[in-house]
């Protein structure tokens, strides 16, 4: 009782006092930039659905977590606190009872204000249960204040030839055209309560697609809609989902939602995952959910069991056979993720393969938390057969209209060790499997194992689980990471990851190997300013541009170097201050080189009117040295452009909150090219060196 009582005045003194009443509030927006700038090592492809987990993030800061309720799984689900800080809270919440405000954060072990500025945003200190007495859902909902609509507009500036008049081609024939107009459409409402209710739907329309009505091809207006509806924590039934939703369980082997960051300069805490299952899908990429129902029951205080089923039709090239005797009459030589419908081409493979997923889960959860232990089956059906091109490297690629997963996952805590992983096989007979070990090894010093092997026949259609593939299929790897606070203020994180691929692969005409290695120097000069050196290397084999019959995969070094410094010298004014550069070698050979050097201002004049830019100077050889900036955009998109060649980038983002409802965001964002009197190509080239796009958004909170 002492020690509540002390805390409870502490808490009451630190907020009397100006100087740390701006500590914990939670922000108008999430700084996500800074964030994002802190969980990704560099962003080097564009191929990561970054805006899955930029999603997940959102949707925390919308609905926060109860770090009083909160269990240990929801809680690795944050990706922001360590096993250590997991197991040091759930402690202090059984000795002392619940937190009286995030304030008493401080007095947890292992928490420092680094850990608790990040995590502030996405956490709440509820005393009194919300939900405790519920009325209908139909009044929760109108009276929920976390309840809004968004409409978006975006749109490139200058012509291109994709959204020219029809015209003819040399030989005659149509050339190909957009059929829409260059206008990005967006509308989302999103209403939600944690662990109560969330209710949402999403139409897009992207540029180039037509808004057309026309039910014979499967088109209502805008190209793609998403719609859900979710209630938690009804007596037994624990979630229930209908629409889209996505699922995670396990390590992700065999279904994993948008709580992914992989290899990072996040070394620690976002190696493992968690089993968070059923979660609310409202995110604008096509091919990420599943559609239909989900439901997980209680079937005591230890075991839980989940069922779903979905079908949706998704985008696919199908083909008729040429041969009498092939063993498909019509397939689908692949899966088509892009989520473009603008060309005549486009829309043909538009919702042209039907998919059915049927699977569920169950778990196991020792009453202390400390273990976990599930099984999982996924089965998919299409009704067309899939089979790849005629190619070596798609020898063992799944084939045919059915796949059948099969996994088993744990998670053990024991002292300061946790024990996790997933083992899965495939209706090929392929099999999977990732196993890891986080450790504390002192008070400041953290480290990881994780071994993985992913067999050339292994299958799974909605996993992704860490590899340095895109997909879990023919990789062995083992990565090592470790985190040190040698003192205060400074941090150490590096990792180091073996890799292999025992069959072939795309660019790769043979078996080949390579590695990866990361180490990031951090340091915290005050409360409000970021300062940290990062220095990166990947070693990976490609197929040597050579005139030999057979493919010679020959090692790839691309190196990085990374300083990034963020200050706010007044509590209306951020500097931030990027340098990176990158060296690309193949087989040995003349090194090419990329930069980019990038300064970001965001001013605050008043309460309710913000603004945000960058002015950005790049200078690349060619495309392989190209450089991945992340930048600040509206609430709920995600920007990261690809620069390459010499120039400048630059933007501006306004926001103006006109009352406590209404918001408006602006953003201008333009990018000059010296030498080039063209940019892009095909139906997106634009004649001349600039390249300029508009984004507005409007949100009205009920």
């Amino acid at each position: 009782m002492r020690l509540r009582f002390a805390v409870g005045v502490g808490a009451a003194l630190l907020a009397a006092l100006p100087a740390w009443a701006q500590e914990y509030p939670r922000p108008a927006v999430p700084d996500l930039d800074r964030l994002t700038q802190e969980l990704f090592a560099e962003i080097q492809n564009d191929e990561v659905p970054y805006e899955d987990l930029y999603e997940t993030l959102l949707q925390y800061y919308q609905t926060p977590l109860n770090l009083n309720t909160a269990t240990r799984e929801e809680l690795r689900g944050l990706l922001l606190l360590s096993e250590n800080q997991i197991t040091n809270l759930l402690e202090h919440r059984q000795r002392n009872g619940a937190l009286l405000s995030l304030y008493e954060l401080q007095t947890v072990e292992g928490f420092d204000l680094r850990t608790i500025y990040r995590a502030a945003p996405f956490v709440a200190a509820a005393t009194l249960d919300p939900n405790a007495s519920r009325g209908p859902l139909w009044q929760r909902i109108a009276h929920e204040e976390n309840n809004a609509l968004f409409l978006r507009y975006e749109r490139v500036l200058q012509d291109r030839p994709g959204y020219s008049p029809p015209d003819t081609t040399r030989t005659g024939a149509p050339a190909t055209r957009y059929l829409g107009s260059p206008n990005k459409l967006l509308v989302r409402y999103r209403v939600s309560h944690s662990k109560d209710f969330s209710l949402g739907f999403t139409a897009e329309k992207d540029a180039g697609e037509q808004f057309r009505w026309d039910p014979t091809t499967r088109r209502y207006g805008a190209d793609f809609y998403s719609a859900h509806l979710v209630v938690q924590e009804r007596g037994r039934l624990k979630t229930l989902a209908l629409g889209d939703y996505q699922l995670q369980f396990g390590q992700g082997l065999l279904l994993s939602s948008g709580l992914s960051v992989g290899k990072g300069a996040e070394t620690i805490t976002t190696l493992r995952r968690s089993s968070i299952g059923v979660r609310p899908y409202s995110s604008v990429l096509e091919n990420t959910f599943f559609r239909g129902a989900a439901a997980t029951m209680a079937l005591s205080s230890t075991v839980r069991a989940t069922a779903f089923a979905s079908r949706k039709r998704i985008d696919a090239s199908l083909q008729q056979a040429q041969d009498s005797l092939a063993d498909f009459n019509e397939f689908s030589s692949g899966l088509l993720l892009t989520g473009f419908h603008r060309t005549p081409t486009e829309l043909a493979n538009r919702r042209a393969l039907g998919e059915t997923v049927l699977g569920s889960n169950v778990s196991y959860g020792s009453r202390s938390g400390d273990l976990q232990v599930g099984l999982t089956a996924v089965d998919t059906h299409f009704d067309k057969p899939l089979q790849r091109r005629d190619e070596p490297y798609n020898a063992f690629e799944l084939r045919g209209q059915h796949n059948l997963a099969l996994g088993a996952q744990y998670s053990y805590v024991w002292r300061n060790l946790l024990l996790f992983g997933e083992t899965a096989r495939s209706s090929s007979g392929g099999l999977g499997t990732v196993n890891g070990l986080l450790a504390s090894l002192a008070p400041a010093v953290d480290a990881a194992v994780l071994y993985r092997r992913y067999d050339r026949d292994f299958h799974t259609l909605y996993g992704n689980a860490l590899s340095e593939n895109t997909r879990n299929i023919n990789e062995n790897g083992l990565y090592l990471g470790l985190k040190a606070r040698p003192a205060p203020r400074w941090e150490i994180s590096a990792y180091y990851d073996r890799f292999s691929f025992p069959w072939l692969r795309y660019q790769a005409g043979a078996p080949s190997s390579g590695h990866d290695w990361l180490m990031r120097l951090t340091f915290t000069p005050t409360k409000t300013s970021l300062l940290y050196v990062q220095l990166r290397q990947r070693t990976k084999a490609y197929d040597a541009d050579t005139l030999r019959p057979a493919p010679l995969p020959v090692p790839t070094q691309r190196q990085s170097a990374l300083i990034f410094y963020d200050a706010s010298p007044t509590p209306a004014l951020s500097l931030r201050t990027r340098v990176q550069g990158t060296q690309y070698r193949e087989d040995g050979g003349p090194a090419r080189r990329g930069y980019v050097l990038a300064q970001d201002v965001t001013v605050q004049p008043r309460h309710g009117l913000r603004f945000s830019g960058r002015y950005a100077l790049f200078d690349t050889d060619d495309y392989d040295t190209r450089q991945y900036v992340f930048e600040q955009d509206v609430l709920y998109a995600f920007s990261v452009p690809a620069l390459s060649g010499q120039g400048t980038r630059a933007y501006l983002l306004a926001q103006y909150d006109f009352n406590r409802h209404l918001t408006l965001w602006v953003r201008y964002a333009t990018t000059h090219y010296r030498h080039q009197s063209t940019i892009g190509s095909g139906l997106e080239e634009i004649q001349g060196a600039t390249r300029s796009e508009v984004k507005a958004q409007l949100r009205y909170r009920f």
